[in-house]
């Protein structure tokens, strides 16, 4: 028996023989099929067994895909791979119709051993955040209590199932990676996502994030999604294939079991030729032709109905249908339930009855089940949608508000009562409030693009100009939040015209200055930071000092905009405020203040009151920038406490963006302590989170931290890394970080041409370096660039500019970087320059600006002709160099040794390990004491990932222990 034309398959290309046709048994048989829960094995050969819930019966079913033989194997090997233990994600795109969704039927259907996990983006469920990914993770319900609590709470609050403060999305993400891995430690997961390009964004960026931490899992991952630009769905990292029409043979196949036997070659041969092979469009063009034109008695029209043009004959049969049925199929193109009841309830509420429901799903644009309604494809839904006159959607909308609200579904109910809301002019206090509310907890869910979209339909819809401006205000953050930066713009100057309220304005302000520091002009940001304190410091001094902070941070770091900052004005209104917090910001306030003026002294006593306080604030946005006012002045203990601090929190609460903004910034105390590890480490796992959450302009700063250590090393990889950093920066804006990434891109490039030999190149290069903070800390380098080049004058005026900062801060780093200085510019005894400069140096835990200086003092021995005494020196630097391979400085430690007298010992190069960067942080981390599990936790894996890690590792390393590890030097 063929299958009817009424059925109502969504893409073509599939033949189900059954024993009972009709739409309603056909639906259940797509439902059964790709339903795990109702699938057994395969009775008889070839036919899969279907037990929907409300049959009595079975049925049994011959599924048969007409080609894509290609497709169907390259599936099939990812779930193969996943059954093994290598996961892996594929998204297929491709027009619509094309035969997408048949293709993951029949994945579904060829894999009745794993655990399936089926959802599908629905357009209308843009504002409900994490809708689609709830769906999704349903079966897995009973695992969410086996999750680490946090993880667990993430997922309760954006899912609706629990109140209380924000969640990251970043965690949602994690949570969900850790249910999809621990499933598949029972059985092999098949994760398969249609229409991406229609999932919430909330759900695809969770769903993306898993897709590029899975690793040694039980697990796939397939999407399907549009090929075309207007609803692309961006998935950087994941393996894609474009979906084509089937071939001239599979598309006569498929026309030969839909139209049988009877139909004229020659209208085969066209239907054939003007689709392209569309699935879709080869069965419902057919539907434009009466019985004599595809027999051939009748001419073809001119022109058919194209792929592109699918739609409009889905418009056309609707149109076709009498009134009160297209009412009820447009009110299914409205509903975003598809729930049978709400469908029912709100169809009554128009006065259409179920004769109207019956006849809606008989013309075929319709499908019903017992309890589900659904049109037959999501481009039935937008023909008709687009298509219907204003009042027709908004009358749709509010019966379906009105059933809904009885039916337990809050959310969606405002929603359709905001899409029938009309304008402004009218009166909607309530329903304004009611989509606030939607705002607020979509933020705490993290579902900020849903949040963006309640904030801003409340705002268009809100009379009073104020609350329309705090309303706009609070849809800007959302955008911000979820990366829409140009919208926030926009939004926050609208809501500048719409108010005059100081406070209000301050808000905007602070926004609007971030937005300008992280993708825009960091001076501009620093010019709005301060005019934002200036106009607030009367009304809400508190907010005035924390305004006036960030305007001096950014001044440090080189981004004075030249508007001053009332400084006094800010402490002075401050002044009778004791907690530990504003007490805190004053005392950052004036210790950056007098950093930028030079002040050091006074910089350093203010900073000292300010960490004291802040071992009494747990306050992220304050932690970070105690770390921040540590680095402009060099305190090495502040940084990587306070840097520590604001990373520890942000990884308990998830929060991505902050974790790596503490990741980068350890870099600097990391390098200046000696520990290279350490900063590959943290640049690695910075990397690897910009890439997992798609912000290609986060990766400049790791990104040139590794660029660096490969300049150090001399590794093949710097060429390669050099270039990539120069396309990433000329294609993004990278606001505060633009200095330091190109700083350290000219670090990098000098210690190269230091390591090639080129003095004058290297010198040239240094002295290119813009930040004050930098300049000191590379200053032994580019000190000994200086005098190797033989510009003498360039070391003194360098030494000079350090010895107010050394006399005034008392770091022994700095004083020792002075006394270096004169001993390679000759200026006095060198020989007491160079023991004061190691005398400071040994105190100052800088082991590699101390190898510097032993180096030189040994080069100035032996050429004293104090062979000995030189040894003891060039030894010393050559172990500290060869700790963490800095190449350059290692061959010269070895040339002076043997100039003394003395054969170095060279390392032995298998003993250094080429760990790729996963397996060396695993090796780290567990070298550390940490457990599989703990380390899977910090690494955002699965425990199952790291132990496939490890055992790389221990192969690599030839040991079988986690003790023989903790030996081994993994720089």
């Amino acid at each position: 028996m063929a299958a009817s034309s009424s059925w109502g398959w969504r893409a073509c290309g599939w033949l189900l023989v059954v024993g009972v046709p009709g739409p309603r048994a056909s639906e259940a048989i797509r439902r059964a099929c790709c339903d795990r829960r109702r699938l057994a094995p395969a009775k008889p050969p070839g036919l899969v067994r279907s037990t929907p819930a409300h049959a009595a019966t079975r049925l049994y079913v011959r599924v048969v895909l007409v080609g894509r033989e290609p497709e169907r194997a390259l599936l099939g090997a990812l779930v193969d791979h996943a059954r093994d233990g290598t996961a892996g994600t594929l998204l297929v795109r491709g027009d619509p119709g094309v035969g997408k969704s048949a293709l993951l039927d029949a994945l579904a259907a060829d894999a009745p051993d794993v655990t399936l996990l089926r959802a599908q983006g629905l357009e209308v469920e843009a504002p409900l955040p994490f809708a689609a990914l709830h769906r999704l993770l349903l079966p897995l319900t009973r695992l969410r209590d086996q999750l680490p609590p946090p993880q667990a709470r993430a997922l309760r609050v954006a899912f609706g199932e629990e109140d209380g403060p924000t969640v990251e999305p970043f965690l949602v993400g994690v949570a969900t990676l850790s249910l999809l891995t621990s499933a598949g430690e029972e059985a092999p997961v098949l994760c398969i996502v249609d229409d991406a390009h229609w999932l919430d964004p909330a759900s695809g960026g969770a769903l993306l994030f898993c897709a590029r931490r899975l690793g040694a899992d039980r697990v796939a991952m397939v999407f399907a999604a549009r090929e075309d630009a207007a609803s692309r769905f961006e998935a950087t990292g994941v393996e894609e294939v474009v979906l084509a029409g089937l071939d001239e043979e599979a598309s006569r196949a498929l026309l030969a079991r839909h139209l049988g036997e009877w139909a004229a070659e020659g209208v085969v041969a066209r239907l054939v030729g003007e689709t392209g092979g569309n699935p879709l469009a080869l069965l419902e063009l057919p539907h434009q032709l009466d019985a004599a034109q595809l027999t051939g008695a009748s001419a073809l029209p001119a022109q058919l109905h194209l792929t592109d043009r699918v739609e409009q004959a889905f418009l056309d049969r609707s149109r076709r249908l009498p009134e009160p049925v297209q009412q009820l199929v447009l009110l299914a193109a409205a509903d975003d339930s598809g729930r049978l009841d709400v469908v029912r309830d709100a169809a009554h509420r128009l006065d259409l009855d179920d004769h109207t429901l019956r006849a809606a799903v008989d013309s075929g644009l319709l499908v019903q089940t017992d309890h589900a309604v659904a049109l037959r494809h999501p481009l039935v839904r937008s023909a008709v949608y687009q298509a219907a006159a204003d009042d027709d959607r908004r009358r749709a909308h509010s019966a379906l508000a009105d059933a809904l609200s009885g039916a337990g579904e809050d959310d969606r109910a405002v929603w359709h009562r905001a899409f029938a809301a009309n304008d402004r002019h009218d009166d909607h206090g309530d329903l304004v409030d009611a989509l606030a509310d939607i705002g607020a907890r979509s933020q705490r869910r993290g579902g900020y693009v849903a949040a963006l979209a309640a904030y801003e339909r409340a705002a268009s819809l809100c009379t009073l100009p104020a609350r329309r401006a705090r309303l706009t205000v609070a849809a800007a953050r959302s955008a911000w939040a979820c990366g829409q930066a140009e919208r926030a713009r926009s939004l926050l100057t609208a809501a500048r015209e719409a108010t005059d309220d100081p406070v209000a304005l301050s808000d905007i302000a602070t926004l609007r200055g971030h937005i300008e520091v992280n993708i825009g002009s960091a001076p501009e940001g620093h010019r709005i930071f301060v005019e934002g304190a200036h106009a607030v410091v009367d009304v809400d001094p508190t907010r005035a000092l924390h305004m006036g902070v960030l305007a001096a941070v950014m001044r440090t770091f080189g981004a004075d905009s030249g508007t001053p900052l009332r400084t006094e004005d800010l402490l002075a209104a401050t002044a009778g405020d004791d907690s530990a917090r504003t007490r805190c910001l004053r005392a950052m306030l004036t210790s950056m203040t007098a950093v930028a003026e030079g002040h050091w002294d006074a910089a350093g006593d203010a900073l000292d009151l300010a960490f004291d306080l802040g071992e009494h604030v747990d306050d992220r946005d304050v932690l970070w920038n105690l770390g921040n006012a540590a680095l402009q002045l060099g305190n090495d203990d502040g940084q990587c406490r306070f840097y520590s601090h604001a990373l520890s929190r942000a990884r308990e609460s998830g929060a991505v963006t902050a974790i790596i903004y503490c990741l980068q910034r350890l870099c600097f105390v990391h390098y200046a302590t000696g520990d290279h590890l350490a900063v590959r480490v943290s640049a690695e796992e910075a990397l690897a989170l910009s890439d997992s959450i798609g912000q290609p302009a986060m990766t400049a700063l790791p990104l040139a931290w590794l660029t660096l250590l490969a300049a150090h090393q001399g590794s093949d990889d710097y060429d390669h890394l050099a270039d990539r950093l120069e396309t990433l920066v000329a294609a993004h804006p990278l606001g505060i970080t633009a200095d330091p990434v190109h700083d350290l891109t000219r670090w990098a490039a000098a210690v190269r041409a230091t390591g090639q030999g080129d003095t004058a190149g290297a010198l040239h290069h240094f002295t290119r370096i813009r930040l004050r903070f930098l300049a000191r800390m590379v200053a032994s380098q580019r000190l000994e660039a200086a005098a190797r080049a033989g510009d003498a004058a360039q070391a003194r005026a360098w030494t000079e500019q350090l010895v107010d900062f050394a006399e005034q801060t008392t770091f022994p780093w700095a004083r020792s970087a002075v006394a270096f200085g004169r001993a390679l510019t000759e200026d006095g005894d060198v020989e007491e320059s160079f023991r004061l400069a190691l005398a400071e140096g040994e105190t100052s835990e800088r082991p590699l600006d101390v190898a510097r200086i032993e180096l030189a003092y040994g080069e100035w021995l032996r050429r004293q002709q104090r062979r000995v005494d030189a040894r003891q020196h060039l030894r010393h630097a050559l172990d500290s160099f060869g700790d963490v391979r800095a190449t350059a400085w290692s061959a010269r430690a070895e040339q002076e040794l043997r100039a003394s007298g003395e054969t170095a010992r060279k390392r032995d190069p298998s003993t250094q390990l080429q760990l790729t960067p996963m397996e060396r942080k695993i090796a780290q981390l567990v070298s550390s004491g940490m457990s599989n599990k703990d380390v899977a936790a910090q690494c955002w894996i699965s425990p199952r990932t790291v132990a496939f890690h490890l055992r790389n590792v221990f192969t690599k390393a030839g040991v079988t222990s986690r003790g023989q590890l903790a030996q081994l030097d993994l720089a």
